[in-house]
């Protein structure tokens, strides 16, 4: 199943185990580890991230290094920035209202 980036950062362990990545790469224990959750439980969260393309995977001998791929991240900003540009268009015609009315009375 291919999943959509918004899916991967709905979830707040998965933006967890982002912010964390994304520092530095990290072992799969290593990440483990920062959770109270067993270790299926990381592993689906890590599959999805790596479903949505934000993480991969990279085996060295027995260890298997997660490391960031945050490019897909311009989706949620490009989402996110519509919505910026409605809600300060809104603002500025809420403080021009405010300042129309002040100088009426």
């Amino acid at each position: 199943m291919r999943r959509d980036v918004f899916q991967a950062i709905a979830d707040p362990t998965r933006r967890t185990i982002i912010s964390m990545i994304a520092r530095q790469p990290l072992t799969l224990n290593a990440v483990a580890e920062q959770f109270k959750l067993s270790r299926p439980a990381i592993s689906r969260h890590i599959r999805i991230l790596t479903e949505c393309g934000l993480i991969h995977i990279e085996v060295k001998g027995r260890e298997h290094i997660c490391q960031a791929r945050l490019k897909k991240l311009a989706e949620v900003s490009a989402f996110a920035d519509q919505y910026k540009v409605f809600w300060q268009n809104k603002l500025e015609d809420l403080d021009q209202f405010l300042k129309n009315k002040k100088t009426k009375k």
